[in-house]
């Protein structure tokens, strides 16, 4: 145990965020730097609990305790020995994961849980510091091919996992660049790309390859996947997002989130000066309650809207735990993201009746009702309680229903499951012989920790599979269901 009377002693802190008229001024992170050695008094509120929930919070299984008494004794080397033990990209999971660790966190029963994010991202920071973390190559190869399908943070787990065991493994990704929705979907707000790049650096020096810009299913087929590699590893994610068919719904200025959020990163990469999407000068409209609708939130901001309403048609969110929601489960409470903080307004409890064009055939407005829950479950409209808003555009980010039915799938033969995912068994092969799904492909919407764990449960099955051998560690199963 770090501290015996740490929790006692010690209030919970976080990095305090920059000013907001600072930090609209630029697309950097938004957080200030935590000093390490008021992290070291963090991570001296760890109990070392003798059932450590945090565990059960963590799909990666991390070793939470003990990096918490490790930073604590000032061993940060050793620290991110057993931070990387069981998480591939902590700097990922570190700026992005909504931390249910911290909810499951028995601190958290009736007072405020340990600061686990925040250790987990500067352990990472320091160690890239210092120069310790070295890339891993394989010290004997196995003369087998693999090939990983999508580049976010599930196929990259899968890929180094895979590679460091000795496969010679290619990444393709259909994309300019590597990284998934962790290059184009994640605004520089929240993970600036330099964390992801340094990482790729680190996957190359051990010999994952990469091929960007290349379109599977049409660029390389499905056959010749199967003949040229030994095994295949779908990880392309749920990019099937989840329309809104209201009148009005095909005029110009209104765009599904994945439509806008890219464009705002490939001016921050220097692709081009100005997105061809902007918020610039007009109302917008968000229409989705989640981290996706904060990020166009945050980015409508820097771009310099005149005005931004956010849309949920779920109620407002209690603001503690209530009984339908208790310790250690993640709670769906009300909760203020960084671009919340930033400005506009959050409307609850509302539906989208109506896109609204101008004489010129482009959005005006946008029609809205409350609505209420019937006995039956189902949203219902309240009587006199429409409203119009002025939304030049309308951003909808209300998330995805699954992986896209494109001719790789269709192609490979892979058999869906009842929620239209890719279907896999307890070793998360699909039913094609040799081809396997990892993360969202095969999960469905889920969390960034999901998909590394997914990632690398994914290349110990692949590995069983071409080798027979055990040697790759399995932190989850296909049945487990993320707690959001």
């Amino acid at each position: 145990m770090a501290d015996p009377k740490g929790f006692l002693k010690v209030p919970r802190e976080t990095p305090t965020r920059r000013p907001v008229p600072l930090r609209l001024m630029d697309w950097r992170e938004v957080y200030e730097e935590f000093p390490d050695n008021e992290l070291e008094r963090q991570a001296s509120r760890c109990m070392d609990c003798g059932i450590p929930f945090c565990h059960q919070g963590c799909p990666l299984g991390n070793l939470i305790p003990e990096w918490n008494n490790l930073v604590y004794r000032h061993d940060w080397r050793e620290a991110i020995e057993r931070l990387h033990a069981t998480n591939n990209f902590p700097e990922f999971t570190g700026t992005l994961c909504p931390a249910p660790c911290e909810a499951a966190c028995v601190l958290a029963i009736n007072s405020d849980a340990v600061t686990i994010k925040q250790v987990e991202l500067q352990i990472i920071d320091h160690a890239f510091k210092e120069g310790w973390v070295a890339p891993q190559p394989p010290t004997k190869k196995t003369g087998k091919k693999v090939a990983v399908v999508g580049s976010g943070p599930a196929g990259l787990a899968a890929a180094q996992q895979l590679t460091r065991v000795g496969h010679d493994v290619v990444v393709f990704e259909r994309a300019d660049r590597i990284g998934g929705l962790l290059r184009y979907g994640i605004p520089e707000f929240k993970m600036e790309k330099n964390r992801l790049d340094r990482r790729l650096d680190q996957m190359r020096a051990e010999g994952t390859q990469f091929c960007a810009s290349v379109d599977v299913g049409s660029d390389v087929t499905a056959e010749q996947l199967r003949e040229e590699y030994d095994a295949v590893v779908l990880a392309g994610g749920a990019t099937a997002w989840r329309d809104l068919p209201a009148p009005g719904r095909e005029v110009e200025g209104v765009y599904q989130a994945m439509e806008y959020l890219p464009w705002a990163n490939h001016v921050q990469q220097g692709d081009i000066d100005a997105p061809p999407i902007t918020a610039a000068g007009k109302d917008v409209v968000i229409i989705g309650g989640g981290d996706t609708g904060a990020d166009c939130l945050g980015t409508a901001h820097r771009q310099g809207a005149r005005s931004v309403t956010q849309l949920e048609i779920m109620p407002t969110p209690p603001e503690k735990r209530t009984e339908g929601m208790p310790w250690p489960t993640y709670p769906m409470v009300y909760r203020v993201s960084s671009a919340h903080e930033e400005g506009g307004e959050r409307l609850f409890s509302v539906n989208t009746t109506e896109f609204v064009a101008d004489s010129d055939g482009k959005l005006a407005a946008l029609r809205l009702v409350e609505v209420t829950r019937d006995e039956t479950g189902r949203f219902v409209p309240v009587e006199g309680t429409e409203k119009e808003l002025p939304a030049q555009l309308v951003l909808l980010a209300m998330g995805f229903v699954g992986p896209e039915k494109g001719k790789l799938l269709t192609d490979l033969g892979v058999e869906l499951d009842q929620r239209g995912n890719v279907a896999r068994d307890a070793n998360f092969m699909t039913s094609v012989d040799g081809v396997f799904s990892a993360g969202d492909m095969g999960r469905g919407q889920s969390l960034i920790v999901w998909a590394i764990a997914e990632g690398r449960a994914a290349a110990a099955g692949v590995d069983g599979y071409l080798t027979g051998r055990d040697v790759l560690p399995r932190p989850i199963a296909p049945t487990d269901r993320p707690l959001t």
